[in-house]
């Protein structure tokens, strides 16, 4: 049963087994393993991401292709559903038809993007994409009369989902079964088929034709497989899987804006997870997002605590500061590529 579910892609790996069952594990009851709001919003964070991460693998680390436009279909998830709420507020069927709105613009506009982009030479197509990305982010900062330009739009979301509801009388585990959880759930159960229907593609037939595309794209089209249509069909089931994340992350916030949506540092910190965790491997997602959003998140509070305890120390007080953060992540980036150049799967994976 559980070969099935994963697609016979099984961890093959002891402790690859043990993290991501460590990481399940800790999402699956995060509302009452870690109470709070802050620790409720870095657990949904990780599952939006990890769907956007593994999402963006399939086109770098399973076809080969580096794109930088991924934000864009992330964002038009996103805005689709904000647009629609905005219009009927609180109403499922307003969820229903900004995601169906989002999901065709967005597979769409990638299929527009393969068919006129997908046959030049991948640092020209790379360019291709940054730019029609970085036009969308100038659009939807610029027409505020429908995106709400650089404030973004707020909405409500159905009334479920919202922590004035209550699913039950009382509290579970000292925990209020409220809007917020029932929110929480629908995003990590979405995430979870997500992420399984992802693994499903790439160990289907059609997945095994991209990696050939990716080791030798010339061999994989002298072999009869029609390479602008592997390369193309790629490109558009990524941005429909980025612009469900989208979707997630904007029933997550009731808030979209370019900044948390469309933003270039977004597109970096995909690539920082996809590198961190392992390309070519959907669980190099998982692993990479949890590491890199946990210490986005909690790395300045942890420094803040070393900070005071070294006070009597200048130097290292100075070094440890939380105004710093930035750069110890910047380090632990460099560490983590260094001694696991194939990622943290592929290392794993290697060991006995």
């Amino acid at each position: 049963m559980l070969r099935t579910l994963l697609s016979e892609d099984m961890p093959r790996s002891r402790a690859l087994t043990a993290l991501l069952l460590l990481i399940a594990v800790g999402l699956a009851l995060a509302p009452f393993l870690f109470p709070g709001i802050r620790s409720l919003n870095t657990a949904a964070t990780i599952c939006i991401f990890i769907v956007l991460v593994a999402s963006y693998d399939l086109l770098l680390g399973y076809t080969g292709i580096v794109s930088f436009a991924h934000t864009m279909f992330f964002g038009i998830g996103a805005y689709g559903v904000a647009l629609a709420l905005k219009a009927f507020p609180g109403s499922w069927g307003a969820v229903v038809l900004g995601t169906g709105c989002g999901l065709v613009l967005a597979m769409a506009l990638a299929l527009v993007i393969g068919l006129f982009a997908l046959r030049v030479q991948a640092i020209f197509f790379a360019m291709v994409t940054l730019a029609v990305a970085s036009a969308f982010l100038i659009l939807a900062s610029q027409l505020s009369g429908i995106t709400g330009g650089e404030d973004g739009l707020t909405y409500r979301v159905p009334h479920a989902l919202s922590p004035a509801f209550r699913l039950a009388d009382g509290k579970l585990f000292d925990v209020r079964l409220d809007g917020r959880i029932v929110s929480y759930y629908l995003i990590l159960g979405s995430a979870a088929a997500l992420v399984l229907a992802l693994l499903r593609i790439v160990n289907s037939p059609f997945g095994r034709v991209l990696q050939a595309i990716r080791e030798n794209e010339f061999r994989a089209e002298a072999i009869g497989y029609r390479t602008a249509f592997y390369r193309t069909a790629a490109t558009c089931l990524s941005a429909g899987a980025a612009a469900l994340a989208g979707v997630l992350m904007a029933l997550w916030t009731k808030y979209t804006g370019p900044d948390t949506t469309l933003s270039l540092s977004i597109m970096i910190d995909i690539l920082l997870m996809v590198v961190i965790g392992g390309m070519g491997t959907i669980y190099g997602a998982v692993i990479g997002t949890t590491l890199f959003v946990l210490a986005k998140n909690y790395l300045q509070l942890l420094m803040a605590s070393a900070a005071e305890a070294t006070a009597g120390v200048p130097l290292l007080s100075d070094l440890v500061s939380p105004d710093r953060w930035l750069l110890w992540l910047g380090i632990l980036f460099i560490l983590s590529v260094y001694f696991f150049p194939t990622g943290i799967v592929g290392r794993l994976r290697g060991r006995i």
